[in-house]
C-alpha cells in the first residue's frame, strides 16, 4: 500500500523553516465570539506570543447553512478590540476548495477513500460507530460521503496542557468522513489540510477537541506530513453543564469594554490577574499577560464551572 506523501502546496513564508513557532484560532463564523471563544483565542495567543511565535487566525466558513451574517467580520473586529492582532493575511476556508480537491483526488489515487451511503441513523442501530460497512461496494460518489480508509490509527498522544490523552480504540480506528453527502467538505479534511498549508506548528484549543485531535494525527501520518504539537485547554460551561457554544446561544463579549472579559478569561486559565488591570487598555493586558504566561498554572481538568 501506497502511503507516499500527500502534495499540498504552502504559500512562500520568510518563516516556512519549522523553526519558529506558528499558532492559529480557527474560529467558525457560525456566530459571534462569546467568552469560551476569547478562552480559546487568548490561550493560543499568549502560547504563541510568550515564544516569539506568529499567530493566525482562520476562518472556518465550510459550512454556509450553519452561518451567520456579518459574523466574519464581527470576529475580525472583536480579536482586534481584545488587543489580539494576528501576523498574516486572514485564511478563509471557503477559498480553499480548489486545494481539498486535489488532496482527495490524490488520496483516491492511493485508494485511501471510499464512499458510503450509511446514515447517521443506521451507525446508531450498529452501536453508534462506524464499522466499514461500504469499504468494499464500490459506491459512486453521488448522494454519498466520501470516508478515509484509516490505516494509521492513534490511540494516544501527549497533549501540551492535559498530559497524556487516550483514546477509545474503536473510535480511533474509524473510518471517519472527508466529504459529507451534502457535498460540502468535513471539518477533519479542512483543519489538517489547513494547518499543513499554513505550516502550523503548535495548536491551542478548547478540551471538546481532544478525542477529535486523535483522528488529526492519524490523518497527518497518512498524508505524511509532520503533525503540530496539541495543547487543549478547560471548556467554560454553565451551571447545568452545558458549553458555551454559539449552538446554546452563548451572549457575545462586550468588544466596547474588553478588559472585564479579558481580566475574567486569564484567571480562568489560571493567570491571577491583578485587579489592577482593570484601569488598563486591553493592548496593556495583553502584553501583561505574555509577559506572564504559564501554562504550568492552567488547570488541568477538562471542564471547569462557568457561573
Amino acid at each position: 500500500m501506497n502511503l507516499a506523501k500527500i502534495n499540498i502546496v504552502r504559500p512562500l513564508s520568510l518563516s516556512d523553516k519549522n523553526t519558529q513557532y506558528r499558532g492559529r484560532f480557527a474560529p467558525s463564523p457560525s456566530g459571534f465570539l462569546h467568552f469560551g471563544s476569547l478562552i480559546a483565542a487568548l490561550a493560543s495567543y499568549l502560547h504563541a506570543k510568550s515564544q516569539q511565535g506568529l499567530w493566525l487566525v482562520r476562518i472556518e466558513d465550510i459550512d454556509p447553512p450553519r452561518e451567520k451574517s456579518g459574523a466574519s467580520s464581527a470576529i475580525l473586529t472583536t480579536l482586534e478590540s481584545f488587543g489580539l492582532h494576528w501576523d498574516e493575511s486572514v485564511l478563509f476556508q471557503s477559498q480553499q476548495s480548489d486545494l481539498y480537491q486535489d488532496v482527495l483526488q490524490q488520496l483516491a489515487h492511493k485508494n485511501l477513500t471510499y464512499h458510503c451511503q450509511c446514515t447517521r441513523a443506521q451507525i446508531k442501530e450498529n452501536g453508534g460507530l462506524y464499522q466499514g460497512q461500504c469499504r468494499d461496494k464500490r459506491l459512486l460518489a453521488k448522494n454519498n460521503a466520501t470516508r478515509l480508509c484509516n490505516h494509521q490509527a492513534v490511540y494516544h498522544y501527549h497533549d501540551l496542557i492535559q498530559g497524556k490523552y487516550s483514546c477509545q480504540q474503536d473510535l480511533a480506528q474509524e473510518d471517519f468522513i472527508l466529504v459529507r453527502k451534502d457535498g460540502l467538505f468535513a471539518y477533519q479534511l479542512a483543519v489538517v489540510v489547513d494547518d499543513i498549508y499554513q505550516n502550523i506548528n503548535h495548536v491551542i484549543r478548547g478540551c471538546d477537541l481532544l478525542e477529535p485531535t486523535a483522528r488529526q494525527l492519524s490523518f497527518y501520518q497518512q498524508l505524511g506530513y509532520q503533525a503540530p504539537m496539541f495543547g487543549h485547554v478547560p471548556l467554560a460551561i454553565t451551571e447545568q453543564g452545558y458549553k458555551l457554544s454559539k449552538q446554546n446561544k452563548a451572549p457575545a463579549i462586550d468588544d466596547k469594554n474588553p478588559a472585564p472579559a479579558l481580566i475574567a478569561a486569564l484567571n480562568f486559565l489560571g493567570q491571577n490577574a491583578p485587579n489592577e488591570l482593570l484601569t488598563y487598555s486591553a493592548q496593556q493586558i495583553i502584553q501583561w499577560a505574555v509577559e506572564h504566561w504559564s501554562t504550568e498554572h492552567i488547570p488541568k481538568k477538562q471542564q471547569i464551572i462557568f457561573k
